[in-house]
């Protein structure tokens, strides 16, 4: 009888873990309904003024200036990891799209700004940038149908899990009910329940790694004009991002942001790291040889983010952020979760985490998990298990903190970020939401 128990408890979390369930949510809202209540009574504090807004300030920005700056960064780390990656986004429509809708907009405020900006949109659509991002995608999604994939990796990913684990499932269901059923048989069955989708898993990461690997030059030799074209439009878009810097007396150094190729001129290379044979370098710009460096006013030389910054927690513009969903836990401790990757909220998980600041848990990450397992872990993208490092509290504008997790450098030289709630029952801001919530 025991055995049986055992055995429909491991079921039941597995089905759990397979089928999401909206019924969580429900009793999350109704447990906190009262507590929320309360805060509502509460009168909020007001929230403290972030690290950009305090330079924005202290350099006599106005709020367009920045944002004018973040949209053209944006949309020259798209053409740039596009135009190095095109593989990655073979069969995502999704994805692109989210892509394209947002630099279709950033592109149209250019038409309401300066005339060095309405150039620019000028450029842009005399050079048919969208037109040549739909063609490479989709020549490269011929290429993919000829060496036998036709879907994305996470789509595979999730198929072959989905595949491999309902079997495994009904068979435990099975001998779970067999009568005297060795208990000793149990375990073996469990450690491959947990074991195979993993394995299965980084063999396909490994296979698509390789598959880039070969084909990556075939794609930039076949197509190096298209892509040269993408790199241009990247490049003016640069040069008027560092004049404008430059007319409105904003410390250089204060700009700093990552790319995926040596391709430009103008800016100064600070680090680079190679994750699984693609490069990253991490840039700020260089001042003209006549302009001497602008001073950085004594209140924001504290800060070692910049107004423009890959946050050092979370350093390049990740696409593989981890998100534990579903997490049931309180006052800081977790007992379940669903690792969940976000890769379409890389751009707004980066976001929300430059808005953050940081403090060091004063608990440890065992503590925190300490259900941590083969069963319930966070895992990379080559399949191993995360080994956590660093456990940070993040504060987002002072108005909502959450858990960043660090992984250690992986085997596969890749490094796993997940972030988590603290607290099942706390209350998500409305733009966080799709975030955190499944």
């Amino acid at each position: 009888m025991c055995q049986l128990l055992l055995s429909l408890n491991f079921i039941t979390l597995v089905f759990e873990r397979i089928m999401k369930s909206t019924e969580n949510n429900e009793k999350i809202g109704a447990e906190s309904s009262e507590s929320q209540e309360e805060k509502t009574k509460k009168p909020r504090k007001q929230p403290r003024k972030t690290q950009g807004q305090i330079i924005q300030e202290a350099l006599g920005l106005g709020p367009t200036d920045i944002q004018d700056v973040e949209k053209k960064l944006f949309i020259v780390r798209f053409l740039d990891y596009f135009s190095e990656e095109i593989l990655d986004f073979i069969f995502k429509d999704s994805t692109l799209n989210q892509y394209v809708k947002q630099i279709t907009t950033h592109i149209s405020d250019f038409s309401e700004g300066r005339e060095e900006d309405r150039i620019l949109k000028l450029s842009f659509e005399s050079k048919g940038i969208l037109d040549i991002v739909n063609k490479l995608k989709q020549k490269a999604e011929e290429l993919a149908l000829s060496k036998g994939i036709n879907s994305s990796m996470d789509k595979r990913l999730r198929k072959l899990t989905l595949v491999i684990t309902l079997p495994l499932f009904a068979a435990i269901l099975v001998i779970s009910f067999i009568p005297n059923f060795p208990p000793f048989f149990l375990f073996p069955v469990l450690c491959v329940f947990c074991m195979l989708p993993q394995l299965i898993k980084g063999n396909v990461v490994k296979k698509w790694f390789a598959f880039k690997e070969q084909n990556k030059n075939e794609i930039y030799s076949k197509n190096r004009e298209e892509i040269m074209i993408l790199k241009n439009f990247a490049g003016e878009l640069l040069d008027n991002i560092r004049s404008r810097l430059i007319e409105l007396r904003v410390p250089l150094q204060l700009i700093k942001f990552v790319l995926h190729s040596r391709d430009y001129d103008n800016l100064s290379l600070i680090s680079q790291k190679n994750i699984r044979g693609t490069m990253q370098y991490f840039y700020n710009f260089e001042y003209p040889t006549d302009v001497e460096p602008f001073p950085i006013p004594q209140q924001l030389q504290q800060y070692d983010q910049p107004l423009i910054s890959e946050k050092k927690k979370a350093a390049k513009m990740e696409k593989n952020f981890i998100v534990l969903t579903e997490i049931k836990g309180k006052n800081g401790i977790i007992n379940y979760f669903v690792p969940t990757l976000k890769d379409k909220f890389a751009e707004k998980i980066n976001d929300m985490l430059n808005d953050s600041e940081f403090s060091k848990s004063p608990k440890k990450f065992k503590e925190i998990i300490p259900n941590y397992a083969e069963s319930m872990a966070i895992y990379c993208i080559c399949g191993e298990i995360a080994e956590i490092s660093n456990v940070q509290i993040c504060n987002w504008k002072n108005q909502f903190k959450f858990y960043l997790f660090e992984g250690e450098q992986c085997k596969c030289r890749e490094e796993v970020y997940a972030i988590s709630l603290m607290d099942e029952s706390d209350e998500i801001p409305e733009e966080l939401k799709d975030i955190f919530l499944n």
